[in-house]
């Protein structure tokens, strides 16, 4: 395609090059330049893409794009746009001839619930006969391939990428989590959603936004619309304090859900159990009876999210419980470890202390004995939240075990010692444990039958961020390691294990 062709969209463009440059390749990552790229330079957090201009010359840019003007002696084609990421994200639909156009986009936002709302989304759409691609937190889901997620929500390059690969694959939709940082940095910029969809808003990423208003503004920009229009659906969580806020933006087709009476989507009744939750949903489409393997109240919540969805979409309800049921587990939310031990061992991605407070209600609702919880905070982040967190464990657990999560740069001592602040307001017994598997190691070895242990923060993530280094970490293998070291998967014990599960059900 001709770079006059590529940029041809782009706002706030001040031409500073030929059009006639063939480009075959666009990139905002210097190695990732081949010839005939077009490259473009963005300014980032830890590192800016003007340093990167002469390496990707030098790999065969035909031309860069950048915010500021070009430097003084600089013979290499030079265009200069006002706003770099929107330029990016108009360049990238030109180039791939706007996939998003031929899908349906339902773009999912809020502190907690995201992925599973997304997951269960995926589902319903495929039981409805929709193929759809799979992108947030955990992993991108293209087509027939799997991807490791490294952000949310990737760039808007990236995003057109996928969507083309979609589009090919014979998909009809694509189910989005939606970060606060995305919208903040306009990744989705021009991309009209189907629907939108607002989980709930509780204090994270202040380290970002500074506070709860402009954490609320950033969510707020999805239903504003980026660029293109208002979503042409508003799916909201009418509990939530910030829903009701977003109710009052005009533009969209609004459906709310919530456990209220005033909400369109509720809760006629509701079981819940370890093999999941049974409900009856009141829709404007009917009932909805659900039986979900997802356990605990945060999950029917969920489950109201992406029915509500559902349902705005004209999803036929018979299906919509279908794709409900059919979701077995979403990776790292109350994810069971089992290998034949007579207590409950679950993993957790609870890394918010209201997202804590939520999985430990959810844990003594079914913990007959003691309730166990091992957890930490992120090193390089809200530094606010700590002491939360730590009252949130401290309020909710029988013992806890505080440990390190992702320490990155900081002294994992102060990220301690700022969560036993909160800890220390409540009389609950507690070890504090700097290294995260002899956390969980003491925290399996103290447990007895009929309790929980509950491990909190890393969820599906398989690393640790120690200073300069990213190590292999799996809350869930290591969880398996010290149980099996501790004799739980031997066959007496799996035996036992087995006849103590069949007594406690006659």
């Amino acid at each position: 395609m001709k770079l006059g062709e590529v940029v041809a969209r782009v706002h706030g463009l001040t031409w500073g090059a030929d059009g006639d440059a063939e480009v075959t390749l666009l990139a905002y990552d210097s190695r990732r330049v081949e010839p005939g790229s077009l490259f473009f330079a963005i300014p980032g957090a830890k590192a800016d893409g003007h340093s990167f201009v002469s390496a990707a010359l030098e790999r065969g840019a035909v031309a860069v794009v950048s915010q500021l003007p070009p430097p003084a002696n600089l013979t290499a084609r030079w265009i200069q746009v006002t706003h770099i990421r929107r330029a990016l994200a108009e360049a990238a639909g030109s180039f791939y001839r706007h996939p998003d156009s031929s899908l349906r986009l339902i773009g999912i936002t809020g502190t907690n619930g995201k992925t599973t709302t997304a997951f269960l989304l995926e589902r319903i759409l495929s039981a409805a006969g929709t193929p759809a691609g799979l992108l947030g937190t955990i992993e991108y889901r293209i087509g027939k391939r799997s991807i490791k997620a490294l952000n949310t929500t990737p760039e808007s390059l990236d995003l057109m990428q996928y969507f083309a690969e979609l589009v090919n694959s014979g998909a009809g939709a694509a189910v989005m989590e939606i970060s606060s940082h995305a919208l903040a940095q306009e990744r989705v910029w021009g991309l009209q959603f189907a629907a939108a969809v607002f989980t709930n808003l509780t204090q994270d990423h202040l380290d970002y936004h500074k506070d709860m208003e402009n954490y609320f503004a950033a969510k707020n920009r999805l239903f504003e619309g980026l660029g293109a229009g208002a979503p042409d659906l508003a799916v909201i969580n009418a509990d939530d304090k910030w829903g009701q806020r977003l109710l009052a933006l005009p533009g969209s087709r609004q459906l709310t859900y919530g456990t209220g009476a005033g909400a369109q989507v509720r809760v006629r009744e509701a079981s819940f159990s370890l093999s999941g939750v049974k409900a009856i949903l009141e829709t404007p489409g009917g009932r909805v009876e659900i039986a979900s393997p997802l356990v605990g109240r945060p999950n029917l919540m969920n489950i109201l999210a992406a029915t509500a969805t559902a349902i705005g979409l004209g999803l036929p309800t018979d299906k919509i419980a279908s794709g409900v049921g059919s979701l077995l587990a979403v990776p790292g939310r109350f994810e069971r470890i089992d290998v034949g031990q007579p207590f409950l061992v679950v993993v957790d991605y609870a890394h918010t202390d209201d997202a804590l407070r939520n999985v430990l209600r959810t844990a003594r609702d079914l913990t007959t004995g003691r309730l166990l919880v091992v957890f930490g905070c992120g090193g390089e982040r809200d530094r606010s939240k700590r002491p939360l967190m730590g009252e949130a464990a401290g309020s909710l657990a029988d013992l806890v075990y505080l440990t390190s999560d992702n320490p990155r740069g900081e002294d994992p001592l102060v990220i301690l010692n700022d969560a036993l602040v909160g800890l220390q307001r409540t009389a609950t017994p507690y070890h504090v444990e700097a290294e995260r598997e002899a956390a969980i190691r003491k925290a399996l070895g103290e447990a007895r039958e009929g309790d929980m242990v509950l491990i909190a923060g890393k969820g599906h993530e398989t690393y640790q961020i120690l200073k300069d280094q990213v190590i292999p970490f799996d809350d869930r293998e290591v969880a398996r390691k010290v149980l099996c070291e501790l004799g739980y998967d031997s066959p007496a014990r799996l035996n036992q294990s087995k006849e103590g599960r069949q007594n406690s059900k006659r």
